[in-house]
């Protein structure tokens, strides 16, 4: 059997002298918990892969994975995930039919992705790249399958990042796409979507757009999103980007968010479960059991259901934060799938 077993926040009587060992991991076979006066839990699980997952998502989970920190400086960042987006385009190029054009909107630079089979013509939808608002880890991974399978024009967003632009930074940059656009399709034709970092602008461009009291786009896809930036809920213990695999920092509050600045970390844009988000468009919530957004991701939806709007949550099992980035699982094509069907289905009304 396919086995992942994993040490969260191991206490001291657990680790004991096993941490001196080359592989301590390999010696936990039961499970741990002691829960301390301020309901901190420290635990080791041993956690057997779902039989129900594919053989490709089996196998990619079955990596071998170390747990040390390894720190990279943000340049580092930027120049792996560039490197990556770009493997990326190319492997999507292969199996769609698309044209990637770089371009601008209202002076905004952008990815347009332009479907060979334009079916909606009048339908456009703004993709909202991830990447923790500091690097571009979807511009082309998130656009290009959603181009092709609703047959629309995508324009993906470069908008400004941290550290250098903090918040509202990016958000002014989506409104002022948005704004732009609507001066050519209706705004029953638009859609905003994005997964993590680009999920939570999604949600903050549209909780701003409300405010300033433009009409809503018909749609938003967020996608593994960060609800508030002052609490990550317990996923954010439990997992990393790579889900059980590798190393999970343990959360620091007092560590400053360079996206965040000098903002109050609850104000109701850039921590949209605060917002009043009554009348908001219908959304489509995505995310997995091993992501680190997992538990915000499900928070929003509940706020979302809470005020009365249209939330719906599809939660993938075991898989870790978005997966659907990896093109060769058969899980990231059931991914794609509900995303373009949502979004056809929202964008079909006159």
């Amino acid at each position: 059997m396919l086995r992942v077993s994993v040490a969260v926040l191991m206490s001291a009587f657990v680790c004991g002298g096993m941490c001196a060992q080359e592989n301590p991991a390999a010696n936990i076979q039961t499970n741990h918990a002691v829960t301390e006066a301020d309901g901190t839990v420290r635990m080791q699980r041993v956690v057997p892969l779902p039989k129900g997952l594919s053989p490709e998502a089996k196998a990619w989970l079955s990596r071998p994975a170390g747990d040390a920190d390894v720190p990279q400086t943000l340049e580092q960042r930027r120049t792996m995930l560039d490197k990556s987006q770009a493997q990326h385009r190319d492997v999507l190029l292969k199996m769609f039919e698309v044209t990637v054009r770089d371009s601008t909107v209202a002076g905004v630079p952008v990815r347009e992705v332009l479907p060979k089979e334009m079916k909606h013509p009048d339908r456009v939808l703004i993709c909202l790249h991830g990447g923790g608002f500091n690097a571009d880890s979807g511009s082309y991974s998130e656009s290009i399958p959603v181009a092709a399978m609703t047959g629309s024009r995508i324009v993906s967003v470069l908008y400004r990042m941290a550290p250098e632009h903090p918040f509202p930074a990016g958000v002014d940059d989506v409104v002022a796409v948005y704004r732009e656009l609507l001066k050519k399709y209706r705004p029953q034709h638009i859609a905003i979507f994005g997964s993590s970092a680009g999920a939570g602008l999604t949600m903050q461009a549209a909780v701003r757009i409300k405010q300033l009291k433009l009409p809503m786009p018909a749609a938003l896809g967020p996608f593994s999103v960060p609800a508030a930036m002052d609490d990550g809920g317990d996923s954010r213990s439990l997992y990393n980007t790579d889900g059980l695999r590798g190393y999970v920092p343990v959360p620091n509050n007092a560590t400053p968010n360079p996206y965040v600045g000098s903002t109050d970390p609850r104000n109701p844009v850039l921590s949209p479960l605060y917002a009043d988000l009554k009348g908001m468009p219908p959304a489509l919530f995505l995310t997995s059991e091993r992501d680190l957004l997992l538990s915000s991701t499900t928070m929003l939806h509940r706020a979302y259901l809470r005020a009365g709007s249209d939330g719906r949550l599809v939660v993938f099992e075991a898989l870790p934060h978005c997966f659907w980035n990896n093109a060769s699982l058969p899980e990231t094509r059931e991914a794609w799938t509900y995303m373009a069907d949502f979004f056809n289905k929202q964008l079909a009304h006159p």
